[in-house]
């Protein structure tokens, strides 16, 4: 499976990740390296305690992702 993460760079330092299709499924760490790591040990982990509690698994659609600049 796969899934896409957000990677957002962290106020303090580091980075910080979310994982859209998975709500609550995130994680951090002081390089990008080291938060997509960590996101990707939280995904496991998210999907295995879905698996235990007899939840279905979220499989990711396809989708596109893009920004837009406005003027405020």
């Amino acid at each position: 499976m796969e899934y896409t993460i957000i990677v957002y760079e962290a106020e303090e330092g580091g980075y910080w990740t979310k994982v859209p299709v998975l709500p609550g499924c995130g994680s951090q760490g002081e390089t990008f390296d080291e938060a997509i790591a960590n996101t990707k040990e939280a995904i496991e982990s998210h999907i295995l305690a879905l698996r235990e509690d007899g939840q279905e698994i979220p499989i990711e659609q396809s989708s596109m992702y893009g920004k837009v600049k406005i003027i405020a």
